[in-house]
C-alpha cells in the first residue's frame, strides 16, 4: 500500500520549500512499508513559486498549469495523476502539519477506513485562534452537508482528506474552485462506504499571511451541498 499526497499550490513562494521540507520528511505510518508519491500541481502561480518548485524536480513530481483554474482544478489533475492505494491532500501553506499523517493513515490499518478526513474540531489537540465567523459559517455548512451526505462529520472543510484511490476513481468531480470540498464528500458519502475523522491540530493564517478562502466560497459552498445534495 502506497500514498500519494497532492499539493495544489498558488502564489506560494513564501511557504512551498518548508511544506515540501515537512511533506518529504514525515512520517507515514511507523511498522508498515508504506511508501510516499508527492505530487504537487503548480495553478499558474506568478509569484516566483514555480521557480523555487524547479529546485524539487528530482524529490517530487510537478503539473504545472497555464493559468490560475482553482483548487478543485488543480486537485482533479492532482487525483487523476495519483498512482497510491490512498490518495492524501496537503494544501501548501502552513496551517496543516505533515508530521500528523500517522492520525490521518491508521485508521486505514486499524479500522479498514475508505475515508479518513482530519477534524480541527474534534478536541485534543492545538489550533491558532482566530476568526470567529469563519467557525461558525464552517460548522454551519458541516451540518448542512451532512444533512444531505447523512454522515455526522465535525469538519467538512478541512484540507486533509484521504480516501482509497479505487473509490475516487468512481467520481466524476466538477468544481474547480474550493466546492470540490463538498462536492468530494457528498459523491463519495453516496458509495456508501467506511469514514473515519482523526483529530488534528491547526495553525490558521490570517488574510494578511495569505489565506485565500473568502465570503464567496461559503456560499458556493452552500451551493454546492443543494446541488450535489440534490442533483448528483
Amino acid at each position: 500500500m502506497d500514498v500519494s499526497i497532492v499539493i495544489p499550490v498558488y502564489n506560494e513562494a513564501a511557504t512551498i520549500d518548508q511544506v515540501l521540507e515537512r511533506v518529504l520528511a514525515a512520517p507515514l505510518l511507523p511498522g508498515t512499508a508504506l511508501q510516499r508519491e508527492v505530487i504537487v500541481i503548480d495553478d499558474g502561480s506568478t509569484d516566483g513559486t514555480r521557480e523555487r518548485l524547479a529546485a524539487w524536480a528530482d524529490s517530487v513530481r510537478i503539473i504545472l498549469l497555464d493559468g490560475n483554474h482553482g483548487k478543485g482544478y488543480a486537485l482533479r489533475q492532482g487525483f487523476a495523476a495519483a498512482q497510491g492505494t490512498i490518495v492524501l491532500i496537503q494544501d501548501a501553506d502552513l496551517e496543516y502539519d505533515p508530521a500528523e499523517y500517522p492520525r490521518i493513515l491508521s485508521p486505514f490499518y486499524s479500522h479498514r477506513a475508505d475515508v479518513v478526513y482530519g477534524s480541527r474540531f474534534l478536541g485534543g489537540e492545538t489550533r491558532r485562534v482566530l476568526y470567529f465567523w469563519h467557525m461558525v459559517v464552517n460548522r454551519f455548512i458541516t451540518l448542512l452537508s451532512n444533512m444531505f451526505s447523512n454522515l455526522n462529520l465535525t469538519d467538512v472543510e478541512t484540507c486533509y482528506k484521504a480516501m482509497r484511490r479505487e473509490y475516487l476513481q468512481r467520481l466524476s468531480l466538477q468544481e474547480d474552485r474550493f466546492g470540490i470540498e463538498i462536492e468530494l464528500t457528498i459523491k463519495l458519502a453516496r458509495l456508501g462506504i467506511r469514514f473515519f475523522e482523526a483529530s488534528i491540530s491547526y495553525n490558521g493564517r490570517t488574510y494578511e499571511e495569505g489565506k485565500k478562502i473568502g465570503w464567496r466560497d461559503a456560499v458556493r459552498a452552500i451551493w454546492c451541498i443543494f446541488k450535489y445534495g440534490l442533483c448528483g
